[in-house]
């Protein structure tokens, strides 16, 4: 995974559901670009941020056994703008659940307001088949190392110095 759409998790209850944060700054440089005089969170962004949330959910659910990457945004609708100074709160609630893969219902909020919902579906890798042909599919999948990211907040150890 090369970029990451989230910065931390706000609620995260294995197997059913997460909550999510993503404060959008101004110092992010694609909203230099998008739009000159007036910037807007992209919507493909705020999807890869739901999808994030949702990959960690579902590959957290399966025990991380296989790489989990997004298939396919059946259903996407997008309400309303995200500037620069706000939070938005990806809530994301676990609806299939496979050893192939799964589903997601998700919405993005900034405060009260939706502003995009819909359903994401994962796929999950047989890891194998990816690195016998030299893939590496950590470029683009959510397992455990991207969960393990989340918690550079934490202050102190991970466990006692010796």
């Amino acid at each position: 995974m090369r970029w990451f759409w989230i910065d931390r998790f706000a609620e995260f209850k294995s197997g059913s559901h997460a909550v999510a944060v993503k404060n959008v700054s101004l110092a992010e440089e694609h909203l230099h670009d998008h739009f000159p005089g007036y910037p807007i969170m992209p919507g493909s962004l705020m999807i890869e941020g739901m999808a994030q949330t949702g990959g960690i959910l579902l590959g957290e659910a399966l025990g991380f056994e296989k790489p989990v990457v997004l298939a396919k945004v059946p259903k996407m609708e997008f309400h309303g703008w995200v500037t620069p100074g706000d939070t938005i709160h990806y809530h994301v609630h676990l609806t299939d659940v496979r050893p192939e893969g799964g589903a997601v219902q998700t919405k993005a909020m900034v405060g009260e307001n939706v502003v995009a919902e819909g359903e994401i579906v994962f796929f999950c890798l047989e890891p194998n088949n990816f690195a016998a042909n030299g893939f590496d599919q950590s470029k683009f999948s959510f397992s455990l190392n991207l969960l393990d990211v989340m918690k550079i907040g934490k202050a102190g150890y991970p466990s006692e110095p010796s």
